[in-house]
């Protein structure tokens, strides 16, 4: 694996990379894990990922990554906080869970964490895939660093993933004794704690692990169940990790494994409309709620283990095997309504295991260089979700239930062959495998189930469906690259994704039509209804990169063209189960919208300004990035077979994403001074396929700022940290319940301005927040 690691010289050199989320573009392959990156004679970063030492602007790939240093001297708290920083990225934390991750890249993604629907974004731990979202919203800590790849995934490594893949990278263990403390406070009484210790047994053993205690009151305050707050964080975290080297190098295994468990409040929305039946008004601060469910008691519950062995078989051939087991479980009491009634409250959890086992072989030859591997997967993901909608019928449960098993394996490779000393080829393909097996139940009910504590009445079962599907698919790649001279690259690349197909885990059976019309719904009736194609992409790409000015200046300028087609589009609607005119359950339903396109640009730089101004090791630099996309759907046939592509977004993707971040590095108490500011701005942001007026958030701009301290031997370290220092508020994502216009996709309003709930009574149109302002204090220990 490759692994980012600045020394202190280069540290000097380009300005301080403590002092900024420097956005460096890294390769989108991983090298053994013996292998680190170096620097040239100019500072610039060296890496071996293709079995060979390149320069970062030699490698034809488009990837934004974050060193574990960067990080840390940002402040940076979890995986979403990069998101800012990165072109055409969104990550966040889904609505209504405190852990688990929304992610999309480039317009790709999966908003709904439900089983049944594959993430467009692959989200990797230690190259270990990660089936299900939940509890993804990784901590950070101990990282090496994370890297954001964007577009198709998988003729490198690991899972195909149509939309790119985001990279968590754990520190490797030295080879001398290290004990390291951090600790954190700050707003909202923020206090953090990280120990971690590594010890050498041996010349060939190496023994470590860290701890962590994450806590935060809430950001606002649940003023219906006392002593519950919201947006809060109470988590515990901790990794172990054992190395074995073998006497002559050639081997290393490396065996982890991790826990966390999450036992923050529930994170509850905030109404924007009022109580339609209560006339409850809105709240005037954005983080407190009226929620009234807690039942069950928030719990999430994450752990897993993996051996990597990276074995040297000869000079040219290298044989790598990853190994993992996984397993969460997330207990949930979700109020969609955010009152005190039990109008649209859902007691859930959810359950995923995995096992995986990846193989690959890498060559290394003087003009050859690539990789073949092999892939699987045995997922298990269930879900129980309570619908309470004791408002509409007093008692009443529409029960939810989905169980799906997912098996896959693949095969893939990947091979460059160097034309001549400037002209290289790569060309790579992956053939997919994916079987799907369902079981979707749905009850209706009398009281809470038994898995939340109750003895509920089963009032009729309206599905009880078994779907079994397999996917297929073949996924090419290919790239060229040029380089004219020794600080410029020149590439084009296509790449083709995709994502398996399923069942919808909220479908209702009853709500399938009867296409035959003889007054019975077969059970192919049923699965058509129920079920959804897999989606395709077609991805094609342009690049270049140079160091300019005596290398003084760094960037990267790509731009991309997608073709995407039956893209999955999750969502329910209202059902009317007696027919006396109420919505009294409601329906997954999964449409395959028929076409879109994404085209874009992003653009990445990194500036030396100046250096040695106020002695050695001072700096001024300047690091940049800017995304632009236009996403539009191209064909979007809705359920009453009607082409409604004019009035779609693609979610979760703001036209623009731009930041801009300066520091200056300056030596002062036998350390060096990092400061640090970086201003950052998303564009207007959907967050469904359907324009909400409530919903949707303005363009908006975030300012960080950081003041950190190190010492000369890097032993110690003393850090200042402000996010979101104007205090902005903005919606990440949200709820809505409502009659929409089945075209436009707009709320039908009423007569009174309010709109018609499709659940329950009081409306459910919700939001929730991004962070306010935060100002925290770190210090660091090395011993």
């Amino acid at each position: 694996m490759i692994r980012p690691r600045f020394s202190t010289r280069a540290i000097l050199n380009l300005g301080a990379a403590l002092c900024a989320f420097t956005a460096q573009p890294l390769l989108a392959q991983d090298s053994p894990l013996e292998e680190e990156i170096a620097e040239d004679d100019y500072g610039a970063i060296v890496v071996t990922a293709r079995r060979r030492e390149e320069s970062l602007l030699d490698v034809p790939i488009a990837i934004t990554a974050f060193s574990g240093a960067q990080l840390e001297a940002q402040g940076a708290l979890d995986i979403t906080d990069i998101s800012n920083v990165t072109p055409n990225t969104t990550l966040e934390n889904s609505r209504g869970t405190n852990n688990t991750l929304t992610a999309f890249i480039r317009g790709v993604g999966q908003q709904d964490p439900v089983p049944g629907f594959e993430a467009g974004v692959g989200i990797y731990l230690d190259d270990v895939y990660l089936n299900r979202p939940q509890a993804a919203v990784l901590d950070i800590y101990e990282v090496e660093r994370i890297e954001v790849l964007r577009g198709p995934q998988g003729t490198l490594y690991g899972r195909n993933t149509i939309g790119g893949a985001i990279k968590y990278v754990t520190k490797r263990l030295s080879d001398t004794f290290q004990l390291k403390v951090r600790g954190t406070y700050g707003s909202y009484n923020q206090a953090d704690g990280i120990i971690s210790a590594s010890a050498p047994i041996g010349d060939q053993l190496r023994i470590g692990g860290s701890l962590a205690r994450l806590s935060r009151g809430g950001f606002g305050d649940n003023l219906t169940v006392p002593g519950l707050e919201n947006y809060n964080k109470d988590v515990w975290a901790g990794r172990g990790t054992l190395e074995f080297n073998s006497p002559d190098d050639r081997m290393l295994i490396r065996i982890s494994g991790d826990y966390t468990r999450d036992k923050s409040d529930p994170r509850n929305g905030h109404r924007l409309i009022a109580g339609l039946q209560s006339g409850a008004p809105v709240l005037d601060d954005v983080y407190d709620t009226r929620a009234g469910l807690n039942n069950p008691k928030q719990d999430v519950k994450a752990y897993g283990l993996a051996m990597n062995i990276t074995a040297e078989l000869s000079d040219t051939f290298t044989f790598r095997s990853i190994s993992a087991w996984r397993k969460d479980t997330s207990f949930t009491p979700i109020d969609f309504d955010a009152l005190p009634a039990v109008d649209v409250d859902v007691p859930a959890v959810y359950r995923n295991e995995q096992i995986s086992q990846e193989f690959q072989l890498l060559y290394e030859g003087d003009k050859l260089n690539g990789l073949i591997g092999f892939y699987y997967l045995d997922a298990k993901a269930s879900t129980g979700f309570d619908v309470l909608l004791s408002t509409t019928s007093p008692g009443f449960n529409a029960y939810t239930a989905g169980d799906v098993r997912t098996d896959t394996w693949s095969a893939f490779g990947d091979f460059t062959y160097d034309l001549t000393s400037q002209i290289a080829v790569s060309v790579g393909g992956r053939y997919t495998v994916d079987r799907r097996h369902s079981r979707i139940l749905r009850q209706s009910k009398i009281g809470t189930s038994a898995e939340f504590g109750g003895t509920p009445l089963v009032l009729a079962t309206t599905s009880d469906f078994l779907g079994d599907a397999t996917f297929k698919e073949f996924t090419p790649r290919a790239s060229i690259s040029f380089k004219p001279t020794e600080d410029h690259t020149l590439y084009a690349s296509y790449s083709k994704g995709f994502k398996g197909g399923g069942f919808d885990p909220r479908g209702l059976s009853t709500s399938a039509p009867d296409t035959n019309r003889d007054g019975v719904r077969s059970y192919q009736e049923i699965y058509d209804f129920l079920s959804f194609d897999p989606e395709t992409v077609d991805s094609y790409e342009l690049g270049w990169k140079a160091s300019l000015f005596d290398r003084r200046v760094r960037l990267a300028l790509t731009g991309f063209y997608a073709d995407y087609k039956d893209v999955q589009i999750p969502g329910s609607v209202g059902v009317d189960t007696n027919g006396d005119g109420t919505f009294d359950s409601f329906a997954g339903v999964t449409t395959n919208a028929s076409k879109a396109r994404m085209k874009g640009i992003e653009f990445e730089t990194f500036a030396a300004l100046a250096r040695d101004f106020a002695g050695a090791g001072s700096a001024i630099t300047f690091t940049g990035t800017l995304g632009y996309i236009d996403g539009q759907y191209r064909s979007f046939i809705n359920n009453l077979g009607v082409d409604v592509a004019d009035f779609r977004k693609i979610q979760n993707t703001p036209k623009w994403t731009t930041s801009g971040t300066f520091g200056v590095a300056i030596p002062a108490a036998s350390g060096l001074v990092n400061a640090s500011t970086t201003l950052s701005y998303r564009s207007k942001t959907s967050q469904f396929e359907t324009p909400s007026p409530y919903l949707d958030q303005k363009g908006y701009a975030l300012l960080d700022a950081s003041l950190v301290w190190t010492s000369d031997d890097e032993r110690y370290s003393i850090g200042l940290h402000g996010k979101n220092l104007l205090d902005k508020q903005y919606i990440t994502s949200g709820y809505q319940f409502a009659v929409v216009n089945p075209t436009t996709g707009q709320p039908v309003l009423t007569p009174a301005g309010n709109i018609t709930p499709t659940l329950g009574r009081e409306g459910v149109v919700t939001a929730f927040y991004g962070n306010p302002r935060q100002v925290f204090a770190t210090v660091g220990v090395k011993f």
